[in-house]
């Protein structure tokens, strides 16, 4: 896959490492980086300032592929990049990249699709959620 760096995604999100993240060998836990990850697509998909969610839907995670590549350490913070590689018609296919200190610690695909509240099945996506989205498509990942 492409060597990406975080100027290379659309969305740029920050998180701070907390001392509680960490494990008994004094890395951060590998179950927080899928925290980070989600950190990173929920300013994607519930960004009040460009809202994606049809009325009474929520969005539920259908996959994820997470490539542990380097350690994170504490104290500090881990910068998310976001992008997306595929809008379906009721899904999302996220790309996302952690980086601490300018180097790339994972890297990750996820698969979001959206869901009637009531049904509890897959909702296909608005025009106006799929304009918004297409904003932020990926086009320098080799897939």
């Amino acid at each position: 896959m492409t060597e990406l760096t975080l100027d290379d995604f659309p969305l740029q999100t920050f998180d701070k490492i907390r001392y509680a993240d960490t494990d008994r060998q004094g890395h951060v836990n590998n179950s927080v980086f899928s925290t980070f990850l989600e950190t990173g697509r929920v300013e994607a998909m519930y960004n009040p300032e460009f809202p994606i969610l049809a009325e009474n839907s929520s969005f539920v995670i259908a996959a994820l592929k997470l490539d542990f590549l380097r350690e994170i350490t504490w104290p500090g913070q881990v910068a998310i990049g976001t992008g997306i590689l595929k809008i379906g018609a009721s899904s999302i296919r996220f790309h996302q990249r952690l980086f601490q200190d300018g180097k790339c610690v994972a890297s990750a695909e996820a698969v979001v699709v959206q869901i009637d509240n009531d049904s509890r099945r897959s909702s296909p996506l608005t025009d106006h959620a799929k304009e918004i989205l297409s904003h932020w498509l990926l086009s320098n990942v080799d897939e």
